[in-house]
């Protein structure tokens, strides 16, 4: 007999790892968030190397600062709170530390917010009210919150597609292997569990994006001589 009390209704499920995918049409494929300087100039030249930095990258940068704003945006999002959200947005827009970054966040939350209308009808309303540019992480809230999946779902679903991305930048820029890939991202899948569960415990005073290497390093990779990502 199969236990499904307190499952998540198939269709949210379903709706998460849609969410999740990176075929999704938003250009999250075409970041390295970093990985590709990291492989120039950060050492990055082995399996190990660069499931370490993806490691130290979900724990010291996602875990602080694009999960917590998940978190938080997705009950704000369910309760109609615009003020909220354009506090956590701004936030997010506030700290990134590069250019590249910050392009990056206003790009894939735009094309998000183009792909959300395709599936509700209210999204052009919902977002005009705002009179901001939304960011990647509110935008994938607002999804995640249109579904009955819990915050902490939610930012499972959010983690794992921003690990797919990188760990396909990995194996594109080192380069690796498919499996190399694959132990990589079995790697991550259990370090997410704990990063979710961390970030949801923060409050607005505990949030940071304080990553200065990174930051250098994507600064400098805006000028790279050869590169294949946009970030």
């Amino acid at each position: 007999m199969t236990d499904t009390a307190g499952a998540m209704p198939a269709a949210s499920l379903l709706q998460l790892i849609w969410l999740a995918s990176p075929a999704l049409p938003i250009g999250g494929f075409s970041y390295s968030e970093g990985i590709e300087a990291g492989v120039e100039w950060g050492g990055i030249d082995s399996e190990a190397r660069a499931s370490d930095w993806i490691v130290d990258q979900l724990q010291l940068g996602l875990a602080r600062g694009d999960l917590p704003v998940v978190a938080q945006s997705i009950p704000a999002w369910r309760r109609v709170d615009a003020a909220r959200i354009a506090a956590l947005n701004a936030w997010v827009l506030q700290t990134r530390e590069s250019t590249e970054f910050l392009l990056q966040t206003e790009q894939m939350g735009r094309s998000f917010v183009e792909w959300l209308k395709l599936h509700h009808d209210d999204v052009a309303a919902q977002f005009e009210g705002l009179s901001i540019t939304i960011t990647y992480p509110v935008a994938f809230a607002f999804a995640a919150s249109r579904t009955e999946a819990s915050v902490r779902d939610g930012c499972l679903a959010f983690a794992f597609g921003w690990a797919e991305n990188m760990i396909g930048a990995a194996v594109k820029s080192v380069p690796l292997g498919q499996s190399a890939g694959q132990r990589m991202l079995g790697r991550l899948s259990a370090e997410i569990p704990a990063a979710v569960d961390h970030a949801i415990a923060l409050d607005d005073d505990e949030r940071q994006a304080f990553s200065p290497m990174l930051a250098i390093h994507s600064a400098r990779h805006e000028t790279q001589y050869s590169r294949l990502f946009r970030s």
